[in-house]
């Protein structure tokens, strides 16, 4: 599994970021919050797969 993950590392974030990047994109278009509930599921999945959890998560710009 390690081996797989190291060999096909570039083609599964470019995977990983497809999925967002089309979600985010489907979430705009549509004018109801259930889609944007569902993108804030995977965007939250994708963090904590990137272990992006607690201190380890961008802070958010102040306006």
């Amino acid at each position: 599994m390690i081996d797989f993950i190291i060999t096909h590392i570039e083609d599964l974030l470019i995977a990983m970021s497809s999925i967002v990047a089309g979600a985010s994109v489907l979430a705009a278009l549509t004018p109801t919050k259930k889609d944007d509930l569902v993108l804030k599921y995977v965007k939250n999945t994708l963090d904590f797969l990137a272990l992006n959890i607690g201190n380890a998560k961008p802070q958010s710009k102040a306006a």
